[in-house]
């Protein structure tokens, strides 16, 4: 009504986009599976999530808003009451109840295969009460402030379709069967998918009637797509296209910092790691990264703040710690780490390294932001301090996959914190790696361990005083980052979409790119007086 009485006052009419329209969206990350908890990844949670929802949404900001639960409270430190939503049916049209939340809840820690498991966000829960078909009750061993947007982390399933499902029965549909604003279609793995509007939502009416998926993972290929009206919409759009693309004309382009963090882990903790040689290639029967002098030569031969702004035109925000300015952990007292190079072979020659070695550093190509890019800056900046670094960067879907074996020394990747705080990226990043508790990652084994962290984490993550719980999070970072280099920052994102003319979209702080923040450009059409 109000753009209706503005566009009046102009002598204009408003002209909407049909609602029944398709939208076609071509997306740069490899997402894995249909199944929503087969892989903690965002790609795959921006998929799946147009079939499946959390008991709690997390809005653009990362603040917890109602999903399948329309009220959390905590009874007391170590409990929490959460009422469901009525009326929810599943796309099958069988009720929602309790009883598939206890159902996920079972399921998440235990799919075969998981590259990189939720359990982090499930085993908190030492015992689940219902206490009616719309009542649950989260018993925990110890508090747990975080409780909410832990419950935003993964999605429901439904106990009728997922008992005895298998990841391929999701993928091929049968399992795949949801309460979300849309349904299956098809799957292709590694390449496309199509939803089609669930009519009996229980939220607004979402204006797309399907939804075509695809994965596009090289950056020329999804921008000349969307030039040629293959597709409307494309994310990860790469920094050197954006200003002819805003000079062009012919799309909308938006962008919005996020709470993603490029950076890489290294092998700190073997005693032999295998893409280290002397200069001779020969291999080294000791791993030189066990050392933090070399981790920290390593990190100040990286031009940060020249990266940005030569290679990411701008379109990244150079740090030293896990979390961006704004979100909770974040420590102003970090500085990023300077650039360096004599420096840098000072702390080699210290080290007992004055001729270098080589090393080997691997990384995806078409996952994040200009990604190989980056990886071939970093060997370049690396070889002059005497680190000869060979680059093997190589699709996602096969880095990842290849993580999973452990077959890395030091690797580019990236992690965006799911509840906006610094929990996950330390429980990924500074934690001994313990699966049975969600610490550590199987994609991500540096092989960092320090008890005194450990004891840190476990602190802040039962915290419940926001601003303790952020001091806990900045010792701990001070600690094993900025102090130990468990892992080496480099920049957070920024994240950049473009659409057609007739397509606006509102980005989310988590860059997760889902029909649902899609929709129909409201334009203004002259008329006469």
């Amino acid at each position: 009504m109000r753009l209706a009485a503005i566009a009046a006052a102009l002598g204009c009419t408003l002209a909407f986009p049909a609602a029944a329209a398709d939208i076609n969206i071509a997306v740069g990350g490899a997402f894995t599976s249909m199944d929503p908890h087969y892989h903690d990844l965002s790609p795959n949670h921006a998929l799946t999530q147009h079939i499946f929802e959390p008991l709690v949404q997390a809005d653009a900001q990362v603040r917890p808003t109602p999903g399948l639960a329309v009220s959390w409270e905590a009874l007391g430190d170590n409990l929490w009451e959460v009422k469901l939503r009525r009326g929810v049916t599943w796309h099958d049209g069988s009720p929602f109840t309790a009883d598939d939340v206890v159902f996920t809840y079972s399921r998440v820690p235990t799919v075969p295969n998981s590259p990189s498991s939720m359990a982090r966000y499930t085993q908190i829960i030492s015992r689940l009460e219902v206490v009616d078909d719309f009542t649950i009750r989260l018993h925990t061993a110890a508090p747990v402030p975080l409780m909410p947007m832990m419950m935003a982390a993964f999605t429901i399933v439904s106990r009728r379709h997922g008992t005895n499902a298998q990841t391929s029965d999701y993928n091929s549909g049968r399992a795949a069967v949801g309460t979300g604003p849309y349904r299956f279609v098809n799957y292709t793995p590694g390449d496309r998918a199509a939803f089609t509007r669930n009519p009996n939502w229980w939220g607004p009416t979402q204006p797309w009637e399907r939804v075509n998926y695809r994965m596009i993972p090289n950056d020329s290929s999804r921008v000349a797509a969307l030039r040629a009206g293959d597709v409307d919409a494309i994310d990860a759009v790469p920094t050197r296209d954006v200003a002819s693309l805003r000079r062009e004309g012919r799309v909308r382009v938006t962008e919005r910092p996020g709470l993603r963090l490029i950076y890489l882990y290294v092998d700190v903790n073997r005693p032999i790691t295998p893409f280290v040689t002397d200069n001779q290639g020969r291999p080294l029967t000791v791993n030189p990264l066990s050392d933090v002098r070399v981790r920290r030569a390593l990190s100040m031969a990286i031009n940060r703040e020249g990266m940005t702004r030569q290679l990411m035109e701008g379109f990244a925000v150079p740090t030293g710690q896990l979390m961006p300015q704004g979100a909770l952990g974040y420590d102003p007292s970090i500085p990023v780490p300077a650039y360096d190079v004599e420096g840098a072979r000072r702390l080699l020659a210290e080290a007992g390294y004055p001729q270098g070695f080589r090393i080997t550093l691997n990384g995806p190509n078409d996952r994040y932001v200009n990604d190989g890019e980056i990886i071939q800056a970093i060997a370049q900046m690396w070889s002059r301090i005497g680190v000869r670094t060979e680059v093997a960067a190589m699709p996602a879907s096969m880095f990842f996959s290849r993580g999973l074996r452990d077959e890395y020394t030091v690797s580019l990747t990236g992690w965006s914190s799911s509840t906006g705080e610094a929990d996950t990226s330390l429980t990924v990043m500074s934690a001994t790696p313990d699966p049975p508790r969600g610490r550590g990652s199987a994609l991500r084994p540096s092989h960092y361990t320090n008890p005194a962290v450990d004891a840190l984490i476990d602190r802040a993550l039962a915290t419940i005083p926001t601003q303790q719980r952020e001091a806990l999070y900045q010792e701990v970072i001070r600690d094993s980052i900025q102090r130990d280099l468990a892992v080496i920052p480099l920049h957070h994102q920024v994240n950049i979409w473009a659409t057609k003319p007739n397509i606006a979209y509102a980005p989310r702080l988590q860059e997760q790119t889902r029909a649902m923040e899609f929709s129909p450009a409201v334009t203004a059409t002259s008329v006469s007086r």
